[in-house]
């Protein structure tokens, strides 16, 4: 997104919103190993939300996921 910062005489600079990624390892525990992934601190809270990696593979949509995420959706699917 793109929006301006404002000061106190009202002058306007554009500026960006940028998404506040984190690069972090996910432990998936059907698989038992790590992944690295470049994921929002939003995303984040949202697996520990649904309890872990695992659960939240399974219930996302694969239309929004990146392409290292289906794989690992495609090899938790293999495992089970």
């Amino acid at each position: 997104m793109v929006g301006h910062n404002v000061s106190h005489a009202n002058n306007k600079t554009k500026r960006r919103f940028l998404p506040n990624l984190c690069d972090v390892t996910l432990h998936s525990d059907k698989l038992g190993r790590g992944f690295k992934l470049r994921v929002a601190a939003s995303a984040l809270r949202t697996v520990d939300h649904v309890g872990g990696l695992d659960a939240f593979l399974a219930k996302a949509d694969e239309a929004a996921l990146s392409t290292s995420a289906k794989k690992i959706k495609r090899d938790l699917a293999k495992a089970s």
